[in-house]
């Protein structure tokens, strides 16, 4: 595999939305049809019963019963096991999320874990998804078919957010710090393969290096030159561990006209030459 595909949800469906109930054997089927993947949209996982393994760029995520856990577009992932896993999946189309709910969506630069829900919150989140499955399954064309689907979407996404927002552990920092770590994060996700230069991305958010790095270190405790980093080093992670490109072609990808730089760079801040990282993982 030379490149890692990418799954569009317009492709699919023309409401900015899919879901279904779903259990261990449909999830196994689904699983293996779609392989190792991205999407272009947020995905939900409700887990009501037993639990479901899925990997998320090359880490396994367990989740438990009544949890919830999400997919941010452009993350790779795909299904490991089920054991008896029965519960919903929702795709949301990214333009159907608030920006307020997309903020703590991707508030962490690191991976997202799944949130172990409440009994009121997971019973709430069980009655809004059975509603919209019960529009879904309507016909579209009806009065106010969108209106009435997108607003429950916008429901649900919300108590999901106010769920993470209150299980997190993240210093309540200023808002224009925290306004500027997110900008930065989706900035830097956009440009990483062509800019690699902490003041670019100050310029680009018409601030001055030392208050980007200022506001970075406040909100994430690490520096920009970090997250740049990380931001390559996951990428050429991906691409070394989901396909066949050799690391040459990785690192042209991802903007390194001298791969033997990239090579010294990956073992500098992984620890292992990018040859040694996948055979670890492909034995």
């Amino acid at each position: 595999m030379k490149n890692i595909p990418l799954h569009k949800i317009r492709d699919r469906v023309d409401t900015g939305f899919e879901i279904y109930y779903t259990n261990a054997e449909k999830l196994r089927r689904k699983g293996d049809q779609l392989g190792i993947h991205r999407d272009d949209h947020y995905i939900f996982f409700f887990i009501e019963t037993g639990t479901a393994t899925i990997e998320v760029d090359f880490t396994d995520i367990m989740m438990p019963p009544k949890s919830v856990y999400y997919i941010l577009p452009g993350q790779v992932h795909r299904r490991l096991n089920e054991n008896d896993a029965s519960g919903w999946f929702l795709a949301i189309d990214a333009s159907l999320i608030s920006n307020e709910f997309r903020e703590v969506f991707e508030d962490h630069l690191v991976l997202q874990k799944p949130n172990l829900l409440e009994d009121n919150r997971h019973e709430q989140c069980y009655q809004l998804l059975r509603l919209l499955n019960d529009i879904h399954k309507t016909d579209a064309q009806a009065p106010f078919y969108l209106q009435t689907a997108h607003s429950l979407i916008n429901t649900f996404s919300g108590i999901v957010a106010g769920a993470y927002s209150s299980g997190c552990c993240t210093e309540k920092s200023s808002t224009r710090p925290k306004q500027i770590a997110q900008d930065f994060k989706r900035i830097l996700s956009e440009n990483f393969t062509t800019d690699k230069s902490p003041s670019s991305y100050a310029k680009k958010l018409n601030i001055s290096g030392s208050y980007l790095n200022e506001a970075l270190n406040k909100v994430t405790g690490r520096p920009v030159t970090y997250w740049i980093t990380h931001e390559v080093m996951l990428e050429a992670k991906r691409l070394l561990y989901y396909t066949q490109l050799t690391v040459k072609e990785i690192a042209h990808r991802l903007g390194y006209d001298d791969h033997t730089y990239f090579s010294r760079l990956f073992k500098n801040t992984e620890g292992k030459t990018p040859l040694e990282f996948r055979e670890g993982y492909h034995k």
